[in-house]
C-alpha cells in the first residue's frame, strides 16, 4: 500500500506586524532578509532558506530585543523552514515562543496569533499529534471568522487544516464539508489557479481517494498539479507532493506504468529539494518500492527499502 502525503496550509511565513503599536521596527536590513526568506521559501530553496532565516533572527534579537513582534516574526519563519525539513523539534519550541511573543504583544484575539496557532497546529498533526492539533486550528479558526469574516482567505487556511485533521483520522463526513467551503473561499477570494488552491484540490482527492472514489479524485490532482506546475515550478516540493499523490491513485488502480514515472519523478525533485534524509525522500522510496515489488521486481526495491529505513531511524 503506498503512503500518500498531504499539503498544509500556512498562513504566509511572513506575517505583518502592526506599524502603529510598533513603529520601531527591526530595521531595513533585517526586512530585507525577510523578503528573501520568502522568496527561497516560495522557491522550494529550504535549505538556503533556512541560513538567512537563522541571520534575520539574529538581526532581529540584536535590534529590538527578544520579545518584540518583528522577532515573533523571525520565528514563526525558521519553524515553518525547520518543519518544512523535517526537523520538528527544532520548529516547535520556535513556533510556541512566537505565539507567546504576539499574545503578550497584541492579545489573545488577534489575527497573527490566530497565524501562531495555525502553523504550530501544522507541525503537531505532521507529528499525528492530533489531539494536540484540533484545539489549536479551531481556535485559530474562531479568531479570524471573528476578526476577518467568513470569507477570508485565511479561514479557508483554517477550515482545509481541520479536514485534514478530520480526514487523517477516518472522520470523512466532518472533512468532506469544510474542504469544499474552504475551496470556495479560496477560488472567491485569490483566483483559480492560486497555491492555496492547489492545495486544497489535493487534499480533498486524498479524501476521495480514501473512501475509494478515484473517479472523483483524478480529475483533483491533475488541476492540483496543474496550477503548483505553473505557480510554484516544476521542481517544488508541492508539486512532488502532488506527483506522488497521484502516483498512489493510479497504483491503487493497478496502473502501474502511469504511476511509475510520477513516482521516480517525485523522488528526484524531493531530494534535490529536501535533502536524501527528509522523511518525505523517505515516502518517496517506499512508494517506488512497493511499486516493484507489484511489478516482480523486488531486487530493485531492496535497496531503496534499506535507505528509507534507515531516514525513518534518524531522531528528528
Amino acid at each position: 500500500m503506498s503512503r500518500i502525503r498531504i499539503l498544509f496550509l500556512l498562513a504566509g511565513i511572513l506575517s505583518l506586524n502592526n506599524p502603529a503599536a510598533f513603529a520601531q521596527g527591526a530595521g531595513i536590513e533585517w526586512d530585507t532578509l525577510n523578503k528573501e526568506v520568502m522568496r527561497l521559501y516560495r522557491a522550494g530553496d529550504y535549505k538556503r532558506a533556512t541560513v538567512i532565516a537563522e541571520k534575520a533572527l539574529k538581526v532581529a534579537e540584536e535590534n529590538v530585543g527578544p520579545a518584540h513582534p518583528d522577532v515573533a516574526t523571525s520565528l514563526n519563519n525558521l519553524a515553518a523552514l525547520y518543519k518544512a525539513q523535517g526537523e520538528y523539534a527544532k520548529a516547535e519550541p520556535l513556533y510556541k515562543r512566537s505565539l507567546d511573543i504576539k499574545e503578550k504583544a497584541l492579545g489573545k484575539d488577534h489575527p497573527d496569533v490566530a497565524t501562531r496557532l495555525n502553523n504550530l497546529a501544522s507541525l503537531y498533526e505532521a507529528q499525528g499529534e492530533y489531539a494536540k492539533a484540533e484545539p489549536l486550528y479551531k481556535r485559530s479558526l474562531e479568531i479570524w471568522e471573528k476578526a476577518l469574516g467568513p470569507d477570508h482567505p485565511n479561514v479557508a487556511i483554517s477550515l482545509g487544516n481541520l479536514a485534514d485533521l478530520y480526514r487523517a483520522q477516518g472522520e470523512y463526513a466532518k472533512a468532506e464539508p469544510l474542504y469544499t467551503r474552504s475551496l470556495a473561499i479560496s477560488e472567491k477570494a485569490l483566483g483559480k489557479d492560486r497555491p492555496d488552491v492547489a492545495t486544497t484540490l489535493n487534499n480533498l482527492a486524498l479524501l476521495y481517494r480514501a473512501q475509494g472514489e478515484y473517479a472523483k479524485a483524478e480529475p483533483l490532482y491533475t488541476r492540483s498539479l496543474a496550477i503548483s506546475e505553473k505557480a510554484l515550478g516544476k521542481d517544488h516540493p508541492d508539486v512532488a507532493t502532488t506527483l506522488n499523490n497521484l502516483a498512489g491513485l493510479y497504483r491503487a488502480q493497478g496502473e502501474y506504468a502511469k504511476a511509475e514515472p510520477l513516482y521516480k519523478r517525485d523522488l528526484a525533485i524531493s531530494e534535490k529539494a529536501l535533502g536524501p534524509d527528509h522523511p518525505d525522500v523517505a515516502t518517496s522510496l517506499e512508494n517506488l518500492a512497493s511499486l516493484y515489488r507489484a511489478t516482480n521486481r523486488p531486487e530493485l526495491a531492496k535497496p531503496l527499502e534499506a535507505r528509507a529505513a534507515k531516514i525513518r531511524a534518524i531522531k528528528r
